[in-house]
């Protein structure tokens, strides 16, 4: 029984895998490459999630558990320990002045829409919103770039507008790193969460509606509407998360490194080869 449960994990991860490759191939990256990055993996998780009583998993259980061998686990670990696999998670300083343009009071309206803003001036301007939240860019910098991913507009006095609440990162490369870490990463978790123990006395919220009934030339439309639909309860939820930010503004106590995100998204199956059963 234990076997066949295994193997119809293994099915599963074989169609996840499946747009997983398509994108390392499309990168270059090749399956020796990519196995050391899994080994890596195997070894970090089952060293800090599989311990006795609170400790670090030793050599030995991790090489059982792993299947790999001593040398190679010590090999891994030491590059961990190393910080050499760290990835580090931050936003960038685009996304920060926009986000803050939606979060704080003096660059709000009574509504809490973003207000437009001169560049520079007495009182609230851009130049005081990227002094304050864009890291070392320079104003002007940041006006060009916001205006050429096309998050702000200017009019003919120079006052500041802005017209999207996000935006695509500047190439596909930054754009995959960015689904992959704030999209594909907590939507595994989540179900990795709640398909363990842990999840006995809480659920995470999870989500799909699926059909079969639309018609292929309808998909468009239904792309359209389930574009639009996901926007607002994103920007609603971020709404949520603004209120939070600037009820504990003030807080001397460290926030908590615990993020927190909330997700749905649209699918659609183009992969023929993919073999599957709702």
């Amino acid at each position: 029984m234990q076997e066949e449960l295994k193997q119809q994990v293994l099915n599963a991860f074989l169609l996840v895998m499946r747009p997983i490759v398509r994108i390392l191939l499309r990168y270059g990256i090749g399956y020796r490459e990519f196995v050391e990055v899994t080994k890596t993996a195997y070894v970090d998780v089952a060293s800090s999630d599989f311990g006795i009583r609170g400790r670090p998993t030793n050599i030995s259980r991790v090489a059982v558990m792993t299947g790999l061998t001593r040398k190679e686990v010590k090999r891994l670990r030491d590059r961990i320990a190393s910080g050499e696999s760290r990835i580090a998670v931050k936003t960038t300083p685009l996304a920060d002045v926009l986000h803050h343009w939606h979060a704080q009071e003096e660059f709000t309206d009574k509504a809490g829409r973003p207000i437009a803003l001169p560049f520079s001036g007495d009182g609230a301007s851009f130049s005081e919103l990227v002094r304050r939240f864009g890291g070392d860019v320079p104003a002007g910098a940041m006006r060009t770039e916001l205006k050429r991913v096309g998050a702000v507009t200017e009019n003919d006095d120079g006052v500041l507008v802005v017209s999207s609440r996000a935006f695509e990162p500047a190439s596909k490369h930054q754009k995959l790193l960015t689904l992959l870490i704030h999209g594909a990463y907590p939507m595994l978790s989540n179900i990795e969460y709640n398909t363990s123990e842990r999840s006995e006395l809480e659920t995470w919220a999870h989500r799909i509606a699926f059909t079969q009934a639309v018609r292929r030339e309808d998909s468009a439309q239904l792309r359209r509407i389930t574009k639009d639909r996901i926007v607002e309860f994103a920007e609603s939820v971020d709404d949520i998360f603004i209120a939070y930010e600037a009820l504990h503004e003030s807080d001397t106590k460290p926030r908590s490194e615990d993020a927190i995100a909330v997700g749905i998204f649209y699918f659609e199956e183009s992969d023929e080869n993919a073999s599957y059963d709702w």
